[in-house]
């Protein structure tokens, strides 16, 4: 048995993790009357890596959990509902940073800018400290590591910037974003392929006997990029309907697909959000992900991030990949 699995299964995990797919509460419950005294010591060592999309970072998914360092975790990202609704089954290490890049993860110290992020506002308690490295949260007893990182290495922010920017110069004609990265999106891709890479050798090295997923991005543009209404700031703000046809098919879809490939390649487990996330983009009425805004009054930004919903399908996911991968 894996030693990721024989530590769950002290606990009865099969029984107990199978009610935490029902509801947080019966799954706390269950794992809490599952538990024995000395049981606390086989609980899952999980560690908790990525970026914003991991982190939390928007009001949408709560207020910023204790103690504040810069990196906006929040109480409805998903491995806080996984937290929560596992119990005493896991010993969460929680240390995503909004803004984190694969070297964030494991080369280097990052500088975090809280929450607010510019240029919607400043963090009133920073600058803060520069973080750590998040594989020093890695260690040899971890049993399970989930990571979700990429969408910085490519430069999301400040391609949506640019896309919002050169969408309002051409009054939504045309592809000026597409224009302008383009012939770049090569370059990024295959870095990032190689860095990508490095960090999940350096993930095993420091935890040879972890279990890791990783964790792939939803679909922030539907299908049809014609459903997103040009302007709106609850949306994609001055985006051209032709850049965001073209950020799915040229920027999105393939970073996941270099996530899974560079997955697949060191045997690891990749937790495919894309097609479960269909049908439910920052355009569509059930949408899992909020555009630039999340409200105008309140003035609420999200800059296209998971809300709430979006986290908790996530957090099923990875719950569902965690029990079944």
């Amino acid at each position: 048995m894996p030693h990721f699995l024989s530590r769950l299964a002290v606990a009865g995990t099969a029984t107990v993790l199978a009610a935490g797919l029902i509801t947080p509460t019966t799954a706390q419950a269950t794992a809490q009357a599952a538990a024995r005294p000395g049981d606390r010591a086989a609980a899952l060592r999980w560690t908790a890596l990525g970026d914003s999309y991991t982190a939390g970072v928007v009001v949408a998914t709560g207020d910023e959990t204790e103690p504040r360092d810069g990196c906006a975790r929040t109480v409805d990202s998903y491995p806080e509902i996984l937290r929560r609704d596992l119990g005493s089954l896991v010993a969460l290490r929680n240390v995503s940073c909004s803004g984190a890049t694969t070297g964030s993860v494991d080369t280097g110290a990052q500088s975090p800018l809280g929450r607010p992020l510019p240029p919607l506002g400043t963090d009133p308690n920073g600058p803060y400290p520069s973080v750590p490295p998040q594989i020093d949260a890695v260690d040899p007893a971890t049993d399970l590591v989930t990571v979700g990182i990429g969408g910085n290495d490519l430069g999301f922010a400040e391609i949506l910037k640019s896309c919002i920017e050169l969408g309002a110069v051409q009054l939504g004609r045309g592809t000026p974003c597409k224009n302008k990265f383009d012939a770049s999106l090569p370059d990024r891709l295959n870095r990032l392929r190689g860095d990508y890479a490095r960090m999940l050798t350096a993930l095993h090295a420091k935890a040879p006997s972890a279990r890791v997923l990783t964790v792939g991005y939803p679909h922030l543009v539907p299908e049809d990029a014609a459903l997103c209404q040009y302007g709106s700031p609850l949306q994609f703000g001055t985006f051209t309907t032709g850049d965001l046809a073209w950020a799915r098919t040229a920027l999105l879809e393939p970073l996941n697909a270099l996530i899974a490939q560079d997955t697949a390649a060191r045997g690891d487990t990749f937790v495919n959000l894309y097609p479960a996330s269909a049908g439910h983009s920052v355009c569509d009425a059930d949408h899992w992900l909020d555009g630039v805004l999340t409200s105008v009054i309140p003035l609420e930004y999200a800059v296209v991030h998971p809300n709430a919903l979006g986290q908790a399908h996530t957090a099923a996911l990875v719950e569902d990949a965690l029990l079944h991968g």
